[in-house]
């Protein structure tokens, strides 16, 4: 803990314990929660400053208070097991296997019954991944919430930008998040402390480095000496005990986070040891004061000591099975090298992790009972793979998914397994497939249809049928996937498999919808309804990705509603990876719309946190390639020559046409040739004959110069269709009804007369696309044009969201809550120009609505 107390004083901590107390009062003044991020060094004194600032706040309601586990497997839930140790609604959900956002419900709908009611998370370094997204989803909540929730961690453990800390780090962000830390004692202060003790303070800083844990070890000896380690202080500290108490320590040093009295029951020197200040009481039996203490004891312990103590610990746990925790008896039988334990125990606490939505640590689980699996039958050991293979699956752990199933189909071959090796293969598709191992996976789903078509037709079957068809819709052959989802559907109807009804409804309605055909919705809404109903959350995400790939394909914005929704279900339900996709293509979104800032965030947070999968990567950095390409402020190439490099013999489109798109652009911005940059893409295009894309290519081509090139008996869709064939106003109109005006530009840019280029040029100013305008610019004056409007003025250009004077203006009478009508008369305008004002407003800001415009002018402090 790190006592850092001179009297009644908390040393160099007035700051924080200042910032905790505002922080309350902002909760008991009913102004909504605030989340609280502490961070520090091991031994740095954060549960010394919780604690005294719960001592000093008298909080109305008791304080909940739980801590991360240090074991190799963190418990799912570990904190709110702790939190719920009284019983209640939290306790009962854990105990039913309650999923992260129903236990985040619980939790909300108990502080709005116990206002001000302050939460304690500590050690969120340790935290198991469904703590993690309990936590996500209370801070993106805590404006709304009557409560004070304090999460401790070492700082010093989460500087890999990979730790999962980082990434709730990424999502918790606004004023209800604070984030401070606690530094190392001064000299002057560790000076303070050591004159009470009649130490040398300089000395002793030099040794400590400020550390108030080790000063405080150091400073509860009584020879003068100062010991060179954290390790020595502890050790020696410990020395002075009687053996009993020594006793006492080594064996509370093997049970973390505490020892229940019962495995202490009949060991003298239990009261010494606590009196000396190693061990304080803790609800529910016992627990070393900090836990850089418990380590260096459990260390110093010799190889049979500690095999002996966890022995005794497993011995104790399972005297009483119905109370014993999955994850401590798998710890502790891992620990004592029980073979038998760990196999019964490790998948039942698999198991619990993965109800709880801790799929990481269920994934962990699997691996440890892996490890002693040595003398399993073939069969077994093929399951504990799948099983495991699955749980990586859902966590974005691509690679060992992949491995992991190859495995188990190893051993379904050996003993001559087909029904297994073909479910398996079956799966194994789809595996890869996310991998972006599009040929290993076509082969993987063939030799599974092979397979089972040569068995009586059944549920395995069907599964087959709809994850080949869904290979066959990720290639765009449409045809293919058509005929084996419709045969997939009827099957999975026939015997009755929710799971092949959902995904092949998904199949279908992705196809219709991508080739324009409305009616795809219909089936995706009932694949996402079922899937609801039944719980199978990766078919929920799917329904997300998948209406998210459509709608950016074909620009079918009309159903943008669900990226928002898709990035919400993703993240309460625990879909990293998901989320992941569906943030691809809501930046995607947000670049046709023209809000460039919110299409940067979404693309910027997917190369960030998402798992190096070349699919969501080639996403993001055409979005973000195609923003520094259109601004003209930055050099697109380095961008997108890694798109095409993660795009390099892939041969699909969903990898091919992102790039091809972006590069062609970007290089008729530039002034470069575009047909080296969409050969590729194009022959493909024509081959699957997907319309949308040749489209756009061919648009491209177009604006460059090339020649037209045939399309024998493919009809493009609109308003390609259109701008092709000439008819560029016509097409213009229906990019606008999509709200696409970026590209309603883009198709006037082909006008053959001045008064479409001068609406191209005046959509291209005022959306910033300063290459672009400069294009039509130059192509007016070919035609001797001089009168050409210059575009923003540079007050305009200036202004962080590109605002004009009249918009800043017309801004700053919206903070009002002024109507349109209103700000006319008092700016004496038309109410229609009044109504131009307020959109361009709200799409340089990226929002929806008028409060919001209000509120993100108050955020950037876009007006006085």
């Amino acid at each position: 803990m790190g006592e850092i107390s001179a009297g009644s004083r908390l040393l160099e901590r007035s700051g924080q314990l200042g910032a905790l107390h505002q922080a309350h009062e902002t909760v008991r003044g009913g102004r909504g929660g605030v989340l609280v991020l502490l961070g520090g060094e091991a031994g740095g004194g954060k549960t010394a400053l919780v604690r005294r600032f719960r001592a000093e706040c008298r909080p109305a309601r008791p304080v909940l208070w739980g801590g991360c586990d240090p074991l190799w497997t963190p418990r799912p839930l570990g904190p709110f097991l702790e939190m719920a140790q009284d019983g209640g609604p939290i306790g009962e959900l854990i105990g039913q296997g309650a999923k992260p956002y129903e236990l985040a419900g619980a939790v909300i709908r108990d502080v709005r019954e116990r206002p001000g009611l302050v939460l304690v998370v500590e050690d969120l370094h340790w935290a198991d991944e469904a703590t993690l997204d309990v936590l996500s989803l209370l801070g993106r909540r805590i404006a709304e919430l009557p409560a004070l929730i304090i999460a401790t961690y070492r700082s010093d453990e989460v500087t890999d930008r990979r730790h999962p800390v980082r990434r709730l780090f990424g999502e918790l962000q606004g004023d209800r998040i604070v984030r401070m830390g606690v530094e190392p004692l001064s000299p002057a202060a560790v000076g303070e402390l050591a004159a009470s003790h009649g130490r040398d303070g300089r000395a002793l800083h030099r040794a400590t480095c400020g550390n108030p844990f080790f000063v405080t070890e150091v400073l509860a000896r009584d020879d003068g000496d100062v010991p060179l380690t954290v390790r020595d202080a502890v050790l020696a500290r410990a020395a002075r005990l009687s053996p009993e108490a020594t006793a006492v320590l080594d064996a509370v040093s093997v049970i973390p986070p505490h020892a229940e009295l019962r495995m202490l029951t009949g060991m003298a020197g239990l009261d010494e040891a606590l009196r000396a200040g190693m061990l304080e009481s803790v609800p529910g039996g016992v627990a070393f004061r900090h836990e850089l203490a418990r380590i260096t004891v459990e260390e110093s312990l010799a190889p049979h000591r500690r095999l002996e103590l966890h022995r005794g610990v497993l011995r104790a746990l399972l005297a009483d099975p119905d109370r014993a925790d999955p994850s401590r008896v798998a710890h502790h039988a891992e620990a004592a090298g029980d073979t038998g334990v760990v196999l019964r125990w490790a998948p039942r606490a698999a198991e619990q992790a993965a109800d709880s939505g801790a799929h990481r640590e269920a994934a962990a689980q699997y691996a440890r009972a892996l490890r002693f699996a040595a003398g399993l039958a073939p069969a077994e050991r093929a399951d504990l793979l799948e099983r495991r293979s699955y749980e990586c699956y859902l966590t974005e752990q691509t690679e060992e998914s992949i491995e992991d199933l190859q495995e188990a189909i190893r051993y379904r071959r050996q003993i001559g397994d087909r029904l297994g090796e073909g479910t398996a293969l079956s799966i194994l598709s789809r595996r890869q497939w996310c991998g972006g191992y599009i040929e290993a996976a076509a082969a993987a789903g063939r030799e599974a249809l092979r397979l089972l078509d040569a068995m009586p037709s059944g549920p395995e079957y069907a599964m087959a049928c709809t994850n080949q068809a869904s290979i066959a819709l990720n290639i765009e052959e449409y045809p293919d996937a058509m005929e084996l989802g419709a045969r997939a559907l009827r099957l999975g109807e026939q015997h009755g498999v929710t799971e092949v009804v959902v995904h092949s409804l998904n199949n279908l309605g992705t196809m219709q919808l991508i080739a324009g055909e409305p009616e795809g919705i219909g089936k995706l809404e009932r694949s996402l309804a079922l899937a609801e109903q039944a719980g199978l959350e990766e078919h929920i995400g799917r329904a997300y990705i998948h209406a998210g790939w459509s709608m950016t394909r074909v620009r079918s914005y009309h159903l943008a509603s669900w990226l928002d929704r898709g990035v919400t279900a993703c993240a309460d339900l625990g879909l990293e990876a998901w989320k992941h996709y569906v943030l691809a293509y809501r930046a995607r979104y947000h670049l046709d719309m023209g809000r460039w800032e919110p299409a940067l965030t979404d693309a910027e947070e997917v190369l960030r946190d998402a798992k190096p999968v070349p699919l969501l990567r080639i996403m993001a950095l055409a979005v973000i390639g195609l923003i520094q390409a259109r601004g003209g402020d930055a050099d697109p190439w380095p961008v997108l020559d890694e798109a095409r490099d993660l795009a390099a013999g892939k041969g699909e489109l969903q990898y091919l046409a992102p790039v091809a798109t972006a590069r062609a652009e970007a290089a008729w911005l530039a002034g470069a040739p575009v047909e080296p940059e969409i050969a590729e893409a194009w022959a493909l295009a024509t081959r699957r004959q997907a319309r949308w894309v040749l489209g756009e290519l061919a648009w491209l081509r177009r604006l460059a110069g090339q020649p037209d090139v045939t399309l024998p008996g493919i009809r493009l869709l609109e308003p390609y269709a259109l701008q092709l064939a000439g008819d560029v106003e016509g097409a213009a109109e229906r990019w606008r009804k999509r709200d696409c005006s970026y590209d309603a530009a883009l198709a006037l840019a082909g006008a053959a007369g001045e008064t479409g280029l001068r609406a191209a040029l005046a959509e291209f100013q005022r959306l910033g696309t300063r290459p672009a305008a400069a294009i039509v610019t130059r192509r007016l004056r070919s035609r001797g044009v001089r009168d050409i409007p210059r575009g923003p003025q540079r007050w305009t250009r200036d202004h962080p969201a590109e605002l004009t004077r009249r918009e800043v203006e017309v801004l700053g009478l919206i903070r009002q809550g002024m109507s349109n009508v209103e700000i006319a008369d008092r700016l004496f305008l038309s109410t229609k120009t009044v109504h131009h004002h307020v959109s361009a407003i709200l799409r340089k800001l990226g929002v929806s609505r008028r409060g919001q415009a209000a509120a993100e002018a108050d955020r950037r402090g876009l007006t006085p």
